[in-house]
């Protein structure tokens, strides 16, 4: 079975929309952090981009919320609920995701409810342009401390912060190139209104969780999977 956008949740909370609603894309994408790592990408201050990770290391919702159910049904978990976010930031620093690839999660420990929802998702991005993605998200019960989102090109790096900030500019974007150390980057802001300049448009959400589904069937069937439907890189935002 291949599955489709129609099959995501959607409501408050879900971070999601059905096919008859709004946007499924993480809207602190906008935020000055993602602005700031695409515009370096787009004046090549690492050269051509050939990999990335994005790490996704939080506990879950059942410690601050116990009543937490609904975050384990099917369709949710946190894929669904933080991944959103880190993948709208790749999408817009790597281009589109035409291949994905994932390995199923490990048995859960300790469960008092039936969690219906994958708590750990380790996956391959592959973009249109060559670079590779490791993603790795894991709401288990433990604080991680690896980067949020790292860029490497063939010139230097980027350090991205937390996509899932309150702007998505949660610190600094930091550049490291050979034979330096790394430096923060000036911020780069915009005067216009993000939303409705193309750079969050309908196609993007709807990518945004093509993959996030492929990437579900992949685990599952042990296999690459195509992400089909239309594809493009959203355009930076200029001051």
């Amino acid at each position: 079975m291949t599955a489709t956008p129609s099959d995501a949740p959607s409501g408050p909370g879900s971070g999601l929309a059905g096919p008859r609603g709004g946007p499924v894309v993480g809207d602190t994408v906008l935020g000055t952090g993602v602005r700031t790592a695409l515009r370096a990408v787009d004046d090549g201050l690492i050269g051509v981009p050939v990999a990335a990770c994005a790490f996704i290391t939080a506990p879950g919702p059942e410690r601050p919320c116990p009543a937490s159910e609904l975050y384990d049904r099917p369709g949710g978990g946190p894929l669904f609920d933080t991944g959103p976010h880190h993948i709208s930031a790749l999408v817009h620093l790597l281009g589109p995701v035409s291949w994905v690839a994932a390995t199923p999660p490990p048995p859960r420990a300790g469960e008092r409810f039936e969690a219906g929802a994958d708590t750990q998702v380790t996956g391959l991005l592959e973009h249109e342009g060559g670079a590779l993605t490791t993603l790795v998200i894991n709401s288990g019960d433990r604080e991680g401390r690896l980067p949020h989102i790292e860029v490497h090109g063939t010139e230097g790096s980027l350090s991205l912060p937390d996509p899932d900030g309150s702007d998505g500019s949660d610190g600094p974007v930091e550049l490291h190139r050979a034979g330096g150390t790394w430096e923060p980057l000036p911020v780069s802001r915009a005067s216009g209104g993000c939303r409705s300049d193309g750079r969050a448009p309908g196609e993007l959400a709807r990518h945004v969780l093509d993959v996030m589904l492929t990437l579900l069937d992949a685990a599952r069937d042990g296999v690459w999977l195509p992400v089909r439907g239309d594809r493009a890189r959203p355009e930076a935002v200029r001051p």
